[in-house]
């Protein structure tokens, strides 16, 4: 008899927040598979739950998988729980999912708690289209080149990031994509020190750094996504494109950019964008 695989998630911080669904199929599972056994043991103790525990995660999952499966298949209802939120975002438990799809065992998924979702619903950046990327690279260089691919992303983006990489992080953010991209920290979600703090990049940078306070705790970054310019001559006027166009015939474009924001006191980068969407080409 081939029973059922259970996908719970838990609160990400405020216990409260488990639902009586979740509670009903712990109790009633014959094992629970934990990302930390430890971590979970104090969920279940709260809650009275005696369901019995066993590790799942990133270092034995291919091991335990099949071990679980042959349970599944022998009648044992199993439920699949990470430390916090819903299992599988940047938790373990796609190995074995997949492989219980597989093998034809039946897979029930619980709605519940997620970090990226809940900063994304108090964000007040557009939420009709974003894009999750977990955690950025630990390395600067490699951090630099995903947020290039997303510099143009008009999507919103969520990133999950840990306290001691994000002033880093926000530095990348504003070397790539401009200290003016508007972006939230949202921090110890549903927890007694929750904070949600927007500001354009390079602001936020500046109101984090001068408290530790403020990058404690589990991150979440949600970034607005890129806007094209609509640059019109109401915006960057027939002048300044004039003058922009003689320089650029012997200058290159950064640099005819450069000289064009500072003769009429405008934004260097909005030049520099109108010319690149508006493909303008002087050069013979």
């Amino acid at each position: 008899m081939i029973s059922t695989l259970y996908i719970v998630p838990t609160p990400i911080g405020n216990l409260d927040d488990i639902t009586l669904r979740a509670l009903q199929i712990l109790k009633k599972v014959n094992i629970i598979a934990a990302e930390n056994i430890k971590h979970t043991s104090l969920l279940l103790q709260h809650f009275n739950i005696n369901t019995r525990l066993i590790s799942l995660n990133n270092y034995n999952e291919k091991q335990k998988t099949e071990q679980l499966i042959c349970k599944l298949k022998n009648g044992i209802n199993i439920a699949l729980v990470s430390n916090a939120g819903t299992p599988i975002i940047n938790d373990p438990g796609y190995y074995l999912i997949k492989n219980c799809r597989q093998s034809g065992i039946l897979i029930i998924p619980l709605p519940g708690p997620c970090a990226a979702i809940t900063a994304l619903s108090a964000s007040g950046i557009s939420s009709d289209k974003f894009c999750y990327e977990g955690f950025l690279p630990k390395k600067s260089n490699i951090r630099q080149e995903i947020l290039k691919k997303l510099m143009y992303e008009s999507r919103t983006t969520i990133f999950y990031e840990s306290p001691h990489r994000l002033l880093n992080t926000l530095i990348d953010i504003i070397c790539i994509l401009g200290k003016e991209r508007y972006v939230i920290l949202a921090r110890e979600l549903t927890k007694i020190w929750e904070s949600i703090h927007g500001l354009p990049a390079g602001e936020l940078f500046e109101w984090v750094k001068i408290d530790k306070n403020r990058y404690r705790g589990e991150i979440v970054l949600i970034i607005e996504g890129y806007k094209k310019l609509k640059a019109t001559n109401t915006i960057i006027s027939d002048e300044i494109i004039k003058t922009f166009k003689l320089l650029y015939q012997s200058l290159s474009l950064k640099k005819a950019a450069d000289i064009t924001s500072k003769i009429y006191d405008f934004k260097k980068n909005i030049i520099y964008k109108y010319a690149i969407e508006q493909k303008i080409n002087t050069k013979k």
